[in-house]
Order: structure tokens, then sequence, then C-alpha cells
């Protein structure tokens, strides 16, 4: 069973296992690849897989890649959205397109501003209360994932 992806989430040296799990759930649920870029905080492997409950990764549609670089030149025509806690502009102000990717950081490092001040228009962030640093990284993931799902909804209904 296999299904064409709408769009990309991107985990960036990801470091926990069962988020980077609940993370797949949400690319399976909105039909969306998950890549993973080295270095991993886990193996991915069987017995690591199973520990994390991921009894559904036979339906995700995913790859790892060494670095930033190698990601670049597998998603040359996708356009990038970083996210990070001390962006300017709101996740909410963003205009999302089928075939974008949803890019995050680590879970203690988050994502290196080197990859997201390069684009400031494309960094993003979802505002949270002043009493949160930041939400969960599967969290987050749900959080823009499903605003993505909802914009390609909304596009994909006007044009019927």
């Amino acid at each position: 069973m296999s299904y064409l992806p709408r769009f990309h989430v991107v985990l960036y040296q990801p470091e926990i296992p069962p988020n980077t799990g609940a993370v797949g759930r949400t690319c399976v649920a909105l039909a969306a690849k998950l890549w993973l870029v080295r270095p991993l905080g886990f193996r991915v492997d069987e017995a690591t897989l199973r520990r994390a409950g991921l009894d559904y990764w036979q339906y995700l549609q995913w790859k790892a890649v060494d670095n930033w670089a190698h990601l670049l030149r597998e998603l040359p025509e996708t356009r990038f959205w970083y996210f990070s806690k001390t962006a300017e502009r709101s996740f909410t102000s963003a205009a999302f397109c089928l075939n974008d990717a949803l890019v995050f950081g680590s879970e203690t490092n988050g994502l290196p501003p080197t990859l997201w001040n390069q684009s400031p228009q494309q960094s993003l962030r979802i505002p949270t209360s002043r009493w949160v640093r930041s939400l969960n990284l599967s969290c987050a993931v749900a959080v823009a994932g499903y605003e993505l799902d909802r914009q390609i909804h909304a596009k994909t209904a006007s044009t019927e």
C-alpha cells in the first residue's frame, strides 16, 4: 500500500525515537514523506522501530540522507519552510502549497540559524504563551502539517 506524497516533513538531526515515530504517524495520516537528516540520535532498524511502537512504519514513505546538501539534491524543486521558536513570522501567515517541505530541528538544539536565516520569509514560528519554551517536536510537526493540509484542501475546493 503506497501513496503519492503531497508534501515533505524534514527532521534535521532528530534525537528521540518516539518523537520521530509520532512524526512518522502524522506523515502517514497526512500522506507526507518523512526525511531524516543525519546524524540521528538513534538507529533506524527493526528492533528500534518496534520499541518505538511503529507498527504502521510499513505505510510510511521515508528516507534518511547523510546531510543537508544531500537533501537539497534530492528535493531540487521543493520550497522549504524552516521552523524555529526564534523566527519572527507566524506559520499562520504562510501560503503553503503541494510539494512544500516543513523543516524542523532536533529536540535539544532546534534548527541551526545557518539554515533558516538564509530565507527569512520562509522562516516560521508557532506562537506559544510565555510560559512554554517550545512545543514538543511531534506536536509542532502536527500543527504545521495540518495547517498545510488545510490550505491544500481549501485551494482544491476553490478550483472545483
